[in-house]
């Protein structure tokens, strides 16, 4: 026997299967709007939670403002968890009920 047919039932080679890497699903946050939390406050949980920009944090708090809804940026399920729950937390310490959910992309 050869080392190619070494351990291969009826002498058979065996061809080597490549690994398929897949990257983990990703989660749109989504903000969603109210008659109550203001239009600095959400301007000041994007930049702060999601890191955006005064101009980019403007533009998606006028798009929940005016279509009730809006996607503050896409992660793995853990990171979009926590950035949902850190907005939670910063609606309640500033008296609002700002919301957040996720939804996979």
């Amino acid at each position: 026997m050869t080392a190619s047919t070494q351990g291969t039932p009826e002498g058979r080679v065996l061809e080597r299967a490549e690994a398929e890497t897949r990257l983990p699903p990703r989660y749109r946050v989504l903000l969603h709007n109210d008659d109550y939390t203001t239009m600095e406050f959400v301007v000041a949980v994007l930049e702060g939670v999601f890191g955006k920009s005064p101009a980019e944090a403007f533009r998606i708090m006028m798009h929940v403002h005016e279509n009730g809804v809006g996607v503050c940026g896409a992660y793995p399920h853990e990171v979009a968890e926590t950035k949902v729950a850190l907005v939670h937390e910063k609606a309640r310490a500033g008296g609002f009920p700002l919301r957040a959910s996720m939804e996979e992309e």
